[in-house]
């Protein structure tokens, strides 16, 4: 019995643990040091927009970005995330010479959509359960996306 007892404990704490680890584990981090999970929206949707320096149409959508953060920040989550290969450093230069007020990601673990893009700009929006319900190419506007994501909520 008391063997019975000891086995059923630790198959509770060994299937606790790997719960705790599934739970604990990010999918990625931004500049500022929190981590996220895609899953972990608090219902809200996701934006994820990626740039690169060299795009001039990502740059001119910056300012559109920026206001769509200020706008809908409290109830969409905005990510940017760099095409190119940067250092932390790097990440912060580019967050504070193009006045980027939304949060970067530093580190990308595991992605929702299969491969990153093959055109800049390009923005994925995921829905409340971490899913990829669209991809849009080119320059986009606060309006736009904000039209783009109630749309998809009246599904």
């Amino acid at each position: 019995m008391k063997k019975l007892l000891i086995v059923f404990v630790s198959l509770i704490a060994l299937s606790l643990g790997f719960g705790l680890n599934q739970y604990l584990a990010t999918d990625f981090e931004v500049l500022n040091g929190k981590a996220h999970k895609w899953r972990s929206s608090e219902g809200k949707w996701t934006v994820v927009n990626y740039f690169a320096e060299w795009c001039a149409p990502c740059l001119r959508e910056l300012p559109e970005l920026n206001d769509f953060h200020h706008q809908y920040g409290t109830s969409i989550r905005l990510f940017a995330v760099s095409y190119d290969t940067l250092s932390v450093d790097e990440l912060l230069g580019l967050k504070q010479k193009y006045d980027i007020h939304f949060p970067v990601i530093s580190l990308l673990k595991t992605l929702p959509w299969q491969q990153a893009p093959s055109s800049l700009p390009t923005t994925f929006i995921l829905d409340p359960k971490g899913a990829v319900v669209t991809q849009l190419k080119g320059e986009q506007s606060a309006a736009k996306l904000k039209q783009t994501i109630d749309k998809l909520q009246s599904l």
